[in-house]
């Protein structure tokens, strides 16, 4: 009967640290079909953006960093990001979370324009 009683009682243990260590576990799985997210540069030089078109994924972030001799600014067409006046090699980083296509310009020499599609 004690044997029986401490065959249970061990028995019960394992099943508790079994639910503890199962409960405490975290699934993770990858998506081969989602690259990872890499940072990307766009260089500011002789009054464009090179690349003019940039296609990356969600969750990208795009540094501009200024390469000219004068002042620029990345400004998005439709307000969702803005720098600062950028002197020569200053940088602006956005990470883009969503997906869509975003035109910008410099606000200081509005014919500098570019882009950066987001898929």
């Amino acid at each position: 009967m004690i044997r029986n009683c401490m065959r249970v009682a061990g028995l019960a243990m394992v099943m508790v640290a079994t639910a503890v260590l199962w409960a405490g576990s975290t699934s993770v799985s990858a998506n081969p079909q989602s690259p990872a997210a890499a940072p990307t540069d766009v260089k500011i030089d002789n009054f464009s953006f090179g690349p003019g078109t940039l296609t990356v994924v969600v969750g990208t972030t795009v540094t501009w960093t200024n390469r000219d001799d004068i002042p620029h600014t990345v400004v998005s067409t439709e307000g969702v990001f803005k720098s600062k006046v950028m002197d020569t090699d200053e940088k602006f980083s956005y990470t883009f979370a969503k997906q869509g296509t975003f035109a910008y310009f410099c606000s200081i020499h509005p014919k500098m324009t570019g882009k950066v599609v987001v898929q």
